[in-house]
């Protein structure tokens, strides 16, 4: 990635008549992926127009390469910048290639004829979104996921410096999102070419892309590394939700339970446990857990779930009190819940959890896929729990 400006915006303010986004300071460089994330009527799509010269701005300056946005004729615009927006392109009776050709536009002087270079240049194109084996059919009798690529190879023919695109998985199954997704980050990396794209799905973004760029409340809200910004408190106040949390460190969102089915201690680590704490966080169990290693992907998990957890130090031996959790507050935590799931993970904490609650008296139920053979699959723990009679202590509460 080189350090030249690709897009460069100053004070500026977008709308229709009012200002959706005011003081909108951009600077982008060669060979990034921006995603642009923010809840619906942010001004996601208002920004792209501008910034595309659909809409004029309503304040401010937009520079493309040092050029000022308003000062390029058409074809130079078409030549350094490439829009794909939310149109659902079904050209009748054109073919893959005529349609991905129309790309070379700018490139073929006043008589619009391909030259040899330009077929190779839509070859190399449709190359490049993985799309050879569609070369000759009719764009309309496509899928929705071919369709996509076609307009990306359509976009990436005009050999573009910047590519804008609006929301560009929608209407997508999980394959073809992934396929795109892929495709426009290879593309970045393999052509220099900066990609600016308006996304819904944070977990892909968070993947995806090198930079990203949020919008709230009539303004940028953000702007950096998806590994710094992206915290679970700004994803929730970003998008308003209160029933879900962000980890960074997961990169995805975890749905929290209620907790008003019962309390559930799960002896947990060394990441065994996450797909136990989703399932019983579905069923509205209150989650408690330990004994912890801080770092441990089960913490992580546990926490985006709301489960209180029990952790302690990266030390092997037991901690005392004060220095993290005391395998004695664990200890009493998991006598007090109403069952216990044992993840099956061999350490000393989780042994002597495991003594603790045999001598309980609590139902304990053991998963497969422990460092011991034997125990139950997901599906017989669930069906497990359903047997339980209601819990006395939650009921209690």
């Amino acid at each position: 990635m080189s350090g030249e400006s690709i897009l460069h915006s100053e004070g500026l303010s977008v709308g229709y008549r009012a200002p959706v986004l005011r003081e909108v300071n951009l600077d982008f460089g060669s060979g990034q992926f921006i995603a642009l994330l923010g809840p619906n009527g942010a001004g996601k799509t208002t920004l792209l127009r501008t910034l595309s010269r659909h809409l004029k701005p309503l304040a401010g300056r937009v520079e493309v390469l040092g050029r000022d946005l308003n000062t390029l004729s058409a074809l130079e615009l078409a030549r350094l910048v490439a829009v794909c927006l939310t149109d659902n392109a079904k050209p009748p009776l054109l073919s893959v290639d005529e349609f991905v050709a129309l790309g070379r536009y700018p490139h073929t002087g006043m008589m619009g004829r391909l030259s040899v270079h330009d077929a190779e240049i839509v070859e190399r194109s449709l190359a490049a979104v993985t799309a050879s084996g569609l070369s000759g059919r009719l764009v309309e009798q496509l899928s929705d996921g071919e369709r996509q690529k076609v307009v990306l190879a359509r976009a990436l023919a005009q050999e573009p410096k910047l590519m804008l695109l609006d929301e560009p998985t929608a209407h997508l199954d999980l394959k073809h999102r992934i396929e795109v997704m892929g495709i426009l980050r290879s593309l970045c990396r393999s052509h220099g070419l900066t990609v600016l794209a308006s996304l819904h799905d944070i977990d892909v973004a968070a993947k995806v892309s090198d930079r990203v760029l949020l919008v709230q409340n009539g303004g940028i809200r953000d702007y950096g590394l998806p590994e710094t910004v992206l915290t679970g408190e700004t994803v929730a106040e970003l998008y308003g939700f209160g029933d879900a949390d962000f980890n960074r460190h997961l990169g995805s969102i975890e749905f929290r339970g209620d907790g008003k089915a019962g309390r559930v201690f799960v002896i947990a680590g060394r990441g065994r446990a996450a797909p136990v704490f989703r399932l019983l966080s579905k069923k509205g169990l209150a989650i408690e857990t330990g004994l912890l290693r801080d770092g441990d992907l089960d913490a992580f998990v546990a926490a985006a779930l709301g489960a209180k957890t029990y952790v302690r130090a990266e030390s092997d031996e037991l901690p005392a009190n004060g220095n993290g959790s005391s395998l004695e507050e664990a200890a009493q935590a998991l006598t007090a819940c109403d069952f216990i799931v044992d993840s099956g993970v061999r350490d000393a904490g989780a042994e002597a959890l495991r003594q603790r609650a045999a001598a309980s008296g609590l139902p304990v139920f053991r998963v497969a896929g422990g460092a011991e053979k034997g125990g139950i699959t997901l599906s017989e723990l669930l069906a497990a729990i359903d047997r339980l009679p209601p819990f006395p202590r939650q009921a209690s509460q």
